[in-house]
């Protein structure tokens, strides 16, 4: 019976599970912090540590799969630049697990991931043809075609967030204008949000900003949420660049279900009501519609540990 080892390699945290066989729930699961600044070495040693805690005494068919963020070559388990954590170039992270614990180890972008894990146990259970979406400090993404995760001729397929909506648009984390991170990020929502305030639009974060210095997406959604007409229009307005971009998904790809997910998707439906409006009006026809969801993700912040597991147990 294969057993498993899954790792989701996050900027802030560094989660480990141990799953004895492909089902939930894990038997054990623990969360460390990253400390990204102290570098790859000393973020990697913390990160096997975190493993040696999990194994089994029992080691055998035990393998272990690894969500870290990309863009990275999943084939050859390289992590070839982590934005989010600093000196991750060309980092051989599966030949270094390997070395360490003798078995079996697969690395896959950490969005990609997360498809996976709502394909197989989350909102995307029974279905065979996902886009996943995930919106909090950046977007991620992933798809999944005939029951398989789409990564491209060298795995670097499926960066949904890193699509131009907007060629005149704001500077995206990666360094190029207008993707859709740039515009409906969580960071997108509150810098639009404090623009307009500074350009003089009234609102009821006026003061918060004024005594905070800065705002958060969860300042402006908490503001959608009571009401205020500004606060509202800013959500919209990223729902709008995210509904037309799941239109072009849509003519691309023909889902049976769009599952979005991460932190701004806990606005419900003040962001999703408009996305599906924006998709609607964005289709070249409705039957790119017929019967397709647009759903919640399911599985929360366990979603990339639990498609770490689905990764290594399909391997």
């Amino acid at each position: 019976m294969s057993q498993f080892i899954a790792v989701d390699l996050g900027g802030t945290n560094i989660r480990v599970a141990y799953f004895p066989k492909a089902e939930l729930p894990p038997l054990t699961q623990s969360k460390t912090p990253t400390l990204a600044p102290e570098g790859p070495d000393a973020v990697i040693e913390r990160m096997c540590q975190a493993i040696e805690e999990q194994l089994p005494t029992d080691r055998s068919d035990l393998s272990i799969g690894i969500g870290a963020p990309g863009p990275l070559d999943p084939r050859h388990g390289m992590v070839l630049k982590a934005v989010n954590l600093p000196g991750w170039e060309m980092i051989p992270l599966k030949s270094i697990l390997e070395q360490r614990f003798v078995c079996p180890v697969h690395v896959g972008n950490d969005a990609n991931l997360a498809a996976l894990g709502e394909w197989r146990f989350g909102a995307g259970q029974g279905t065979n043809d996902l886009i996943y979406l995930t919106i909090s400090t950046g977007i991620g993404g992933g798809v999944i075609i005939d029951g398989r995760l789409l990564v491209g001729s060298w795995g670097l397929g499926a960066e949904l967030g890193h699509m131009t909506v907007d060629p005149d648009g704001p500077i995206c984390s990666c360094g190029r204008p207008g993707h859709l991170e740039a515009v409906a990020s969580g960071p997108a929502i509150a810098r639009r949000a404090t623009a307009r305030i500074e350009a003089g639009e009234t609102s009821s974060l006026t003061e918060q900003l004024k005594a905070s210095g800065s705002l958060t997406a969860v300042d402006v959604g908490d503001a959608a949420q009571a009401g205020d007409p500004m606060a509202r229009e800013v959500i919209e307005e990223a729902a709008e660049y995210i509904g037309r971009h799941m239109a072009d998904l849509a003519h691309a790809f023909n889902p049976e279900i769009f599952v979005i997910g991460g932190g701004v998707s806990q606005l419900g439906p003040l962001l999703f009501e408009p996305i599906e409006r924006a998709v609607e009006a964005n289709v070249m026809t409705l039957a790119y519609m017929m019967n397709v969801q647009i759903a919640p993700a399911a599985l929360g912040d366990d979603a990339g540990l639990i498609g770490a597991m689905v990764l290594a147990s399909q391997e």
